[in-house]
């Protein structure tokens, strides 16, 4: 079966984000800022499109449960505003054309 193909429904449990977990109450305020910056999450590779943004498409994308196809046409989107404007457009609407092709 196809990763696109798979629905929402098929997933056996919803993930949680657990933001600040795994982070020990009695610290510093130094040290908080350091164990939040090892975080993926409060953290970009390679530009910061993703960091102005109230929540990163990644976040939003593994909540929502959305399979690839559809996560790519979102960061796409998302971005456009910040990065490449009118290809990353392009990009999400071939992406969703993509998406169609394989449902069917």
């Amino acid at each position: 079966m196809s990763i696109d193909k798979i629905k929402p429904e098929n997933y056996k449990t919803e993930e949680q984000c657990d933001f600040g977990k795994h982070v020990d109450e009695d610290i510093t305020d130094a040290e908080w800022d350091k164990q939040i910056d090892a975080l993926a999450s409060q953290r970009q590779v390679g530009g910061d499109h993703y960091k102005r943004l109230a929540i990163q498409p990644a976040e939003y994308c593994f909540r929502n449960k959305l399979n690839n196809l559809e996560s790519e046409a979102i960061g796409y989107i998302t971005r456009s505003r910040f990065k490449n404007g009118a290809e990353d457009i392009k990009k999400a609407i071939h992406t969703l054309e993509l998406l169609l092709e394989y449902s069917d």
